[in-house]
């Protein structure tokens, strides 16, 4: 039997196909379903629950399409970052501001949360997840009433309840297994600003509008480039084309799309003439509009625009003070949710009142080396002021630790000890 034979003989089975990669393929539709029905996967689901409705520029605007502006990821890096960077211990109420070390909270904050996340990993994972989608869960795992681990808890699977006594209930639904019922003090909840006191409101859905604009904005931009054609403008012909001239026009207009093309002219015929529009580069691009844009995101985050990396002003020695105003108003209320947060579920009621969480936000709001200089020499008594801190103190500030026998000069009118 011939290669022909064999190809089209019905009575040999002809090898299958290899399967492809095992890639789950979700129906859109089946027999037993109706024709409007269709089901997604988990990741699909959560995308879709998380998407803003449709804003009035066109864009449909999610989590994931919003992190993927400049201005966004710029505002959300900048608040998660600094968040997760800054210290947070836990501390003893008492005359003197002691580090509770002894207790398993202090760990968890300070050191370690889980076995997979450094401090540093897990406030700024929650710290993200309350500015997009203005609430962060992780679960409080305890041994013997004592908290051993912080395990972040994934966004759309916690749904919250308030009973009719006021109690409050988080539904977990893990991806395998049934759903778990969570007591408050069983979830450290961050949220963001509430109308109704449960949940947080995403900052990405309050500032859908500008988002989708600036989102519209760059894809204009985008095609603009992609499509070449930088500077329009109209052929005139006093006649009508032949359609052999229309067709070889169109072929010669189509071969200089993209941006490589941009600018060149076209071989014209028949008596055409060429007209330019009057366009800038400036007009194309929308650069107005887009830096409007990432100042109308940037206010929704409470973030200033030089600290976006877009000003035309040089502040100088003023940016120390533009980064205290962020601190004390963009940063402070998110501080005190924390703390706050975690007084509240994390804390047993015995403990509340002996124990408080703190960040150290003093390194954020120190001047210039200068400045820093001129307030320690007036708080140590220098110019004639009357002293309110000692030495120690201000060593334990800049981390320096306490100041060794003979180490520090005399204070004028002392005479310095010599061995």
């Amino acid at each position: 039997m011939g290669f022909i034979d064999r190809l089209f003989s019905p009575s040999v089975e002809r090898p299958r196909a290899r399967p492809a990669a095992a890639v789950p393929i979700v129906p859109l539709a089946t027999a037993s379903m109706p024709e409007n029905h269709f089901t997604v996967d988990g990741e699909r689901l959560a995308d879709l629950m998380r998407a803003v409705s449709m804003t009035e520029s066109g864009a449909n605007v999610t989590v994931a399409k919003a992190l993927k502006n400049t201005t966004v990821f710029r505002c959300v890096s900048l608040v998660s970052y600094t968040i997760g960077m800054l210290p947070l211990h836990l501390f003893e109420t008492g005359d003197e501001q002691l580090k509770a070390e002894s207790h398993p909270l202090y760990k968890l904050l300070a050191m370690q949360p889980n076995d997979w996340q450094s401090p540093f990993d897990f406030k700024a994972l929650l710290q993200l997840r309350a500015l997009v989608d203005g609430d962060a869960f992780a679960l409080i795992v305890r041994s013997m009433g004592r908290p051993i681990r912080l395990v972040p808890l994934p966004y759309g699977m916690v749904t919250i309840k308030q009973n009719d006594d006021w109690t409050v209930e988080y539904h977990y639904q893990p991806p395998k297994g049934p759903k778990r019922v969570f007591k408050a003090d069983e979830i450290l909840h961050l949220r963001g600003l509430s109308t109704d006191g449960l949940r947080g409101m995403s900052l990405v859905k309050q500032a859908a509008e500008a988002i989708g604009l600036a989102l519209q904005t760059e894809k204009a931009a985008a095609r603009l480039f992609r499509n070449g054609m930088l500077v329009g403008g109209a052929l005139k012909h006093k006649n009508k084309l032949s359609p052999e001239a229309y067709e070889r026009l169109k072929t010669s207009m189509a071969e200089r799309e993209s941006a490589d093309n941009a600018h060149k002219w076209l071989i014209l015929e028949e008596e055409m003439d060429a007209t330019p529009f009057a366009q800038t580069g400036r007009d194309s691009q929308h650069l107005e509009t887009r830096k409007h844009q990432i100042e109308e995101i940037g206010r929704v985050f409470g973030v200033p625009r030089p600290l976006l990396m877009v000003d035309d002003t040089s502040w100088g020695s003023g940016i120390d003070v533009l980064g205290q105003l962020f601190v004390r108003y963009g940063l402070a209320p998110w501080f005190t949710a924390w703390e706050q947060a975690i007084a509240r579920s994390v804390l047993v009621d015995e403990e509340k009142g002996r124990f408080y969480a703190k960040f150290n936000e003093g390194a954020l709001l120190r001047g210039s080396m200068k400045d820093q200089a001129e307030f320690f020499a007036k708080a140590l008594g220098s110019g004639g002021h009357q002293p309110w801190m000692a030495v120690d103190e201000v060593r334990a500030l800049q981390e320096l630790g306490k100041a060794k026998p003979g180490q520090l000069p005399a204070r004028p009118g002392q005479q310095e000890n010599r061995p």
